[in-house]
């Protein structure tokens, strides 16, 4: 668990303004969605715009799901962030391959959540995993302190997503601890739209429950 500052990450940005607004309200990390079938995807062509806008010590993470890895290769290659979240049903092969540097998330679910951490704190190249509500970009929570208690000596980083917004994320932390939260929807007027204003309002949030 975390017993430091949490780390922010504002997932599916779609343009150079937004990740600076992002960065500006104290964000960690913004997420370039390369998920066709998202609301909130772009293209390699933009992921560059975006990864050159942010300032130093800001991340940019690709976000991808089932990629093959000769198409992750692609993909990497034509905008190289510096960390790739795989947000699919990849397999540990997979995953091994893609590596380092990987991120992996998947779905909470108290019946699997056991066999899910032993499985991809095992492999190496994962270098932290993120737990979402759902499959991704659903807006869809769940039991934050269940998962706290389910996490007990893990040793890689945990971020969390789904649901989480100004309102909740306090909470969410606090039953949590992560190393992490990371935010789509619940910084949206509309799905794929980011409204500044609620970016600000969630970094503004999570640094109120760091401070105690």
């Amino acid at each position: 668990m975390n017993k430091g500052r949490t780390r922010i990450k504002i997932c599916g940005v779609r343009d150079p303004e937004t990740a600076l607004v992002c960065a500006q309200a104290g964000a960690d990390a913004v997420g370039l969605m390369f998920v066709e079938r998202s609301p909130r995807a772009i293209g390699p062509g933009m992921g560059l715009e975006i990864m050159g806008a942010l300032p130093v010590f800001v991340t940019a993470v690709g976000v991808t799901a089932d990629l093959d890895v000769d198409a992750f290769c692609d993909l990497e290659s034509a905008c190289p962030a510096p960390v790739f979240q795989l947000h699919g049903r990849e397999d540990e092969k997979t995953v091994r391959a893609c590596g380092p540097g990987v991120v992996k998330a998947f779905k909470y679910d108290a019946a699997t959540i056991a066999s899910q951490l032993s499985r991809w704190g095992a492999i190496d190249e994962v270098d932290a995993v993120l737990i979402d509500g759902s499959s991704g970009g659903e807006g869809v929570s769940f039991d934050w302190g269940e998962l706290g208690e389910a996490l007990g000596e893990f040793a890689k980083p945990v971020m969390i997503a789904g649901g989480l917004h100004a309102g909740n994320v306090g909470e969410a932390i606090r039953g949590v601890r992560p190393f992490g939260v990371d935010v789509s929807s619940g910084v949206e007027s509309a799905p794929g739209v980011k409204d500044h204003d609620k970016i600000r309002e969630f970094c503004a949030a999570v640094r109120a429950v760091d401070a105690g």
